[in-house]
């Protein structure tokens, strides 16, 4: 196995309490160093990694999505041998997947994806995975599958051939945005209304218990209100990592409207603009067919 990244060293560590051995390579030597010190085996290089592992091999990339991981997998065909695996847990577009898939099949080796969800709480809470593969394969798996996982018996499954893990991946972290944005907008409101005074705080800890809008996101939010009620540390800048994009994309693809997650993926856009121009527009043109005030920058 291999981990690479900060989650991948902590599903690394997953893994080693459950008793699997690991072989880990980073180009971050600090990682490396974390790796061995929770247990794991050091390699000083991909080639040495694989010179480690017992044939049929299991390799574990934790990569961002696009030239990385397509480099790593260009690498590492040549050294592995007929029936190995990889396993691809990071956030790569699907389609890409697929690419990826055929390619290392005309080496004999096959590539599952793995969707993962839980960040950096997967250590101590488990994994969420969503995995895309052969029967087969994953059946050879299935016990690495389980450590990571909240559960032996939950929390992971087989989706589908190769890609069918990194779309429902995708999906899954859409809707993630679209609930994110529903709290934002939620807890914003409330704040608004001055003259109730009201504690976020302790109305985010209020639905966390019985509502029907509970969920670990707002167990996230409450938190985050504990620790700086006002968020007053933070700026209001949102970025993205490609899921929503390519989510939203889909949808135009199949024709399958997803408003909420459009819109929420189009507010993250929003949020990293100072004085967009759009916002100038509309006051300039108010002010051309209205006579209306506008406020001019000091």
């Amino acid at each position: 196995m291999i981990g690479l990244g900060r989650m991948g060293g902590n599903m690394a560590q997953r893994l080693l309490l459950a008793g699997h051995r690991i072989v880990a390579f980073d180009q971050n030597r600090e990682a490396i160093h974390a790796a061995s010190f929770a247990g794991a085996e050091a390699a000083d290089s991909l080639e040495d990694l694989v010179s480690q592992l017992s044939i049929p091999r299991a390799v574990w990339l934790m990569l961002p999505a696009g030239d990385v991981t397509e480099g790593t997998v260009d690498v590492l065909a040549p050294l592995l041998s007929p029936g190995d695996v990889v396993l691809d847990g990071g956030n790569a577009y699907y389609k890409d997947t697929m690419r990826r898939g055929e390619k290392l099949a005309a080496h004999g080796l096959e590539l599952m994806d793995v969707g993962t969800s839980g960040g950096v709480w997967g250590l101590s809470q488990g994994y969420s995975l969503m995995v895309g593969g052969s029967s087969g394969a994953f059946a050879r798996l299935e016990p690495v599958f389980q450590a990571l996982a909240p559960a032996p018996d939950r929390g992971y499954s087989h989706v589908g051939p190769t890609g069918a893990g990194h779309f429902v991946k995708m999906v899954h972290n859409g809707i993630e945005y679209g609930l994110m944005q529903a709290y934002a907008e939620g807890l914003e409101l409330l704040q608004a209304k001055a003259d109730f005074d009201l504690d976020l705080r302790q109305i985010a800890e209020t639905w966390r218990h019985g509502s029907v809008v509970r969920s670990w996101l707002l167990d996230l939010a409450a938190a985050a209100l504990e620790e700086d009620p006002g968020l007053e540390s933070l700026r209001s800048y949102v970025d993205d990592s490609g899921e929503g994009r390519w989510t939203v994309q889909e949808s135009v693809d199949l024709a399958v409207p997803i408003p909420v997650i459009t819109l929420a993926l189009q507010q993250r856009f929003r949020s990293r603009q100072g004085e967009p121009f759009g916002g100038r527009m509309l006051a300039a043109l108010r002010g051309q067919f209205g006579g209306h005030a506008v406020r001019q920058k000091d």
